[in-house]
């Protein structure tokens, strides 16, 4: 494997763990602003 398939393989993963990590991220925070609109009604 070279260098430059690794460094593929790698961007790959960062970049799948880090999409993942904001979509989680952004459902949580629309949870929690639903659940607070809730509350104040």
């Amino acid at each position: 494997m070279s260098k430059q398939e690794k460094f593929k393989l790698w961007f790959k993963r960062v970049g799948v763990a880090g999409f993942l990590f904001f979509l989680i991220k952004g459902l949580v925070w629309i949870g929690i602003f639903m659940w607070a609109g809730k509350c104040a009604m």
